[in-house]
Order: structure tokens, then sequence, then C-alpha cells
């Protein structure tokens, strides 16, 4: 579902020749793809807890298909990949929370936190597979094929899904009559916190995503590489950091089951807010520490996200878990729409014109300034209940 997440952002260096655009123009896509994804998210997640997750989840899937087709034959110039792009991210966003609420029930809390790490490490590989495919396919036949190829994702996703959850009950959690969204959420101080700490973390993690893409290019362009093979090894760089991603999810999630959410969740925001302030003066310097920076920043950023979403799973109660999610979403991904565009008019402040800026610290600094907000949010998270989920769990 996720193949076609990454393809404006693997192709970004050549649509802005092609397209016409400044870095801020072309933030702004970004941003409407943030924003639209936020506002999904928000209304999904809401519907599922009135009409059931699994509903929502192959409804959107269906919707995702469409858009991601009418992307791929009509996004040809700034406005048309601006409401295109915007409408892929409308139709996607019951795609992903309701996926962690059909986890939630299916599993107990002491394993949560693995299975959620990999639900997260599968959209990893969606991105990975979207950036390789759109270096290939743009190598081949240009933008338009990238486009193209990349649909075909929620196409097979969508059957896939289909087949998946034959068998999958639809349930819709009943709600006690005492219980409100203000006690159960708003109220909830651990899960305000854990929904702070995700605003920030998205502020980083997508303004990320949105941006490495053509630093690696740029990175490539300093050291003597033509401008369409700059962008094809970027996208191809790119996706291994996806790679990372998926390593971490994986793998961040099944630490927490053990070690506790609050110290996975510390260690992985200030390391990932270490690599913000550092990646972008890296311009210029070796490749291969721009690779390793970008490495274990790609790990670092996106291994607190199956953490964050498994916590707050066990903070709020499962009738209002998808009003959470609801309010998590609009929040993060709220953040996550404006970080694009505030890092593209850094970028433009700071540089002269042309596809490959070469100051680009000052940009990733934006970035930094959210992680360390998410490392202080977690700082502030009670010691953890998971060991005691887990002897409670475990037969005498």
């Amino acid at each position: 579902m996720t193949s076609i997440f990454m393809t404006y952002a693997a192709t970004l260096p050549v649509l802005r020749g092609e397209w016409g655009m400044s870095a801020t123009a072309a933030g702004s896509i970004s941003t409407g793809f943030q924003a639209g994804y936020a506002v999904s998210l928000v209304y999904f997640s809401s519907l599922a807890d009135r009409v059931g997750a699994r509903r929502v989840f192959l409804g959107s899937a269906w919707l995702s298909a469409v858009a991601a087709l009418a992307f791929a034959f009509f996004a040809r110039s700034y406005l048309s990949g601006l409401a295109l792009y915007t409408l892929v991210a409308l139709s996607q966003g019951g795609t992903y929370t309701t996926a962690i609420m059909l986890f939630a029930d299916r599993y107990p809390p002491e394993r949560r936190g693995g299975a959620v790490g990999w639900l997260i490490a599968s959209s990893s590989a969606g991105y990975a597979l979207s950036l390789v495919v759109s270096g290939v396919a743009g190598a081949w036949g240009g933008y338009p094929l990238a486009f193209v190829v990349s649909a075909g994702g929620p196409v097979a996703g969508v059957v896939i899904a289909w087949l998946a959850l034959r068998t999958t009950p639809n349930v819709v959690h009943p709600r006690r009559e005492d219980a409100r969204f203000g006690t159960a959420v708003l109220k909830n101080g651990p899960a305000m916190r854990l929904i702070a700490g995700y605003t920030f973390h998205s502020w980083e993690l997508l303004g990320m995503w949105a941006w490495t893409p053509a630093f690696v290019a740029a990175a490539f362009a300093v050291s003597g590489s033509g401008s369409l093979r700059a962008v094809e090894l970027a996208a191809y760089v790119s996706a291994a950091f996806h790679l990372m991603g998926l390593v971490a999810s994986s793998s961040m999630g099944r630490l927490s089951d053990g070690l506790g959410r609050r110290i996975v969740l510390v260690a992985l925001a200030a390391t990932s807010a270490a690599c913000s302030l550092a990646f972008g003066w890296l311009i210029g310097l070796p490749l291969a520490l721009v690779f390793a920076v970008g490495a274990l920043y790609a790990f670092t950023a996106l291994g607190d996200s199956p953490v964050l979403s498994t916590a707050l799973t066990e903070t709020v109660g499962a009738s209002h878990l998808g009003a959470a999610l609801a309010l998590r979403s609009f929040l993060g991904f709220g953040a996550g729409a404006v970080a694009p565009i505030v890092f593209g008019r850094v970028l433009d402040m700071t540089n002269a014109p042309g596809p490959f800026p070469t100051a680009w610290g000052w940009a990733f600094v934006t970035l930094g300034l959210g992680g360390l907000a998410a490392a202080y949010c977690a700082w502030g998270l009670r010691p953890d209940r998971v060991k005691a989920l887990r002897a409670k769990a475990s037969p005498m």
C-alpha cells in the first residue's frame, strides 16, 4: 500500500526542473500530502470506533488504489501534482491506524510491541520499494513511468488485504455510558504525553523523509555525478535508509517489550535528534560518512514509531483507541505537513536557486528541534508497566 509514498520524494530533483518549482513550492506538495493524510487519519480512525476497523481498512484500501492510479496518469504539473498527491493521502489514512487497531485486538500487551513493529516495518519496506522502483523506472522512462510503476503497489495491496482479512471479524467495541473522550484521552496524562511525543517525532521523521532523497542527490552532485545519475543513485541510497527503518521497526518494538517503552523511546529520540542536527552539515564530506550517518538517522528516526503506537494502545481503552489515534494523527501528521515546507523555505533562504542546493545544515536543524522535544516527552513518561504485564501474563 505504501509503495506510492516516496515516489514524489525520489523524483523531486527532476520534478523541480520539469514543473518549474522553487524549494518552497516543492515542499508544499509534501505538505499537501501530509495535511491530507492527517485529515484522512482523523476521519477514518474516528469512523473505525463506530463501524469497525476491518471495514474501514478495506474501504480505504480500495480508495487508495484508485487515487494512486489517478496520480500516476494525470500528475503532470505543480497544480495537478499538488491536487492528486493530496488525494492519494486523503484515501490512504484508513489503512494505518485501523491496522494498529486490528493488531491491538489480536495481540496481548506482552507481544504487541513486536507485532506492531512488524506492521511499521512493512510500511518501511513499501517506502524502500517505492524509492528503488522510482530510481529504476525514472532512469528508463522518466518520472511518468516511475509514477505508474509505483501505483501498482496499492493496486496489488488491496487484493492481498482483502484475501488476508476474509476470516477476520469486524469488531466494534462497546463504550461505557460514563466513558467520554475528554476523560479517556484529553485528561489522560500519559496518553497526552505520548501524543505530544508522536507529534514532535512526526515533525522530524516526515520532514526527513521528504527531503533526504534530494539531499543525497545533492551530495552525489557535489561529488561529481551528473544530475540524472545523482537522482537515480540517491533513490537507491534512500531506499537503503528505509530498509534500516524496517530493521528498526521490527526490532525496537520487540526490544521495548522486554526493556520497557520509556527507555527505548528516550534513547532513540535523543540519537535521532543528534543526527538531525549534524546531517545537513555533511554535504561535501566523503560520501561514506554521509551514508553511515544517514543509516543511523533512518534507524533511530523511525525506530520509536512502533513503540509510541504500542504504548498508546496500552494507555487508552479499546473503545476510545480510534479517537485517540485520530487526535494523535491529526497533530502528528499536521506537524509533518508543516515540516517539509519550513525545511524548503530555510533551504531557499540559504541557497541560490537550482536543483542541487549546497547548504543544508540549517534546514536539518529545524527537524532536530522536533527530535529534542520528542526526547523530552519520552523522558517525562512514568516507569513502564511492561515487565509487570509480562509477569501477569506468564503462567505461575
